[in-house]
């Protein structure tokens, strides 16, 4: 239950950057027995929005699509996306392959390059779920080694999306402080692993470094 309110103020962290993001709600869920096998029992849950729902509110669609590479996105979205990915430590993620990246595509101007949206983050380090082991590929041993899977972009366009997190700063972790289903000890070591984050953006060498010089090339 502690990895699901983990998992559940990931989502609610990135509301906090973009409105192009799934919205969730909290529940306190009572499941019943009807055969009286199991005693009745109750713990949270959260509810998803549904994909077309979140599409509809950012004046976008869903579509069938074949396979979309990650550069063939929206250039903005993608860099704020790749990240977020990094700042809670996830590379459960691909655009090419549909893998916890939903694509919402412009009502209005069909020109438009795909907008993507993340979600499934129980595999992200600032969940640290137990069964969570990081992709071969990756070359890390814990998911809470922070691995930058975004493509390069020009030092103003990171420094423009790093701006965003630096104003947002406190509210994300004001959120993590001040979610009391957590205990204290849970919520500081997650608002450590983000202060990790916020000391590594304010440090023009390693965010040259990590989303630069070392950004991911195919």
């Amino acid at each position: 239950e502690e990895l699901l309110l983990k998992e559940f103020l990931v989502y609610k962290l990135y509301n906090l950057l973009t409105d192009k993001s799934f919205r969730v709600r909290l529940l306190k869920t009572t499941y019943i027995d009807t055969r009286n096998r199991v005693k009745s029992f109750t713990q949270h849950s959260f509810l998803l929005e549904d994909d077309g729902d979140m599409a509809r509110r950012n004046k976008c669609r869903k579509k069938n699509h074949g396979t979309i590479l990650t550069e063939s996105t929206d250039r903005e979205t993608m860099t704020l996306v790749a990240i977020f990915q990094y700042m809670i430590g996830n590379t459960d993620w691909s655009v090419p392959n549909n893998h916890n990246i939903e694509l919402m595509f412009s009502r209005e101007n069909e020109t438009l390059l795909p907008y993507p949206v993340p979600y499934d983050f129980d595999y992200c380090g600032l969940v640290d779920a137990s069964y969570a082991v990081p992709n071969e590929i990756i070359g890390t041993e814990k998911v809470t080694e922070r691995v930058y899977r975004g493509f390069p972009r020009r030092m103003d366009e990171i420094q423009s999306a790093l701006e965003l997190f630096r104003n947002k700063k406190e509210a994300i972790l004001s959120t993590i402080r001040n979610f009391n289903s957590l205990s204290e000890r849970t919520r500081k070591g997650m608002v450590n692993y983000l202060e990790e984050f916020f000391r590594v953006i304010e440090s023009k060498g390693q965010v040259q470094s990590i989303f630069i010089d070392n950004a991911r090339t195919s």
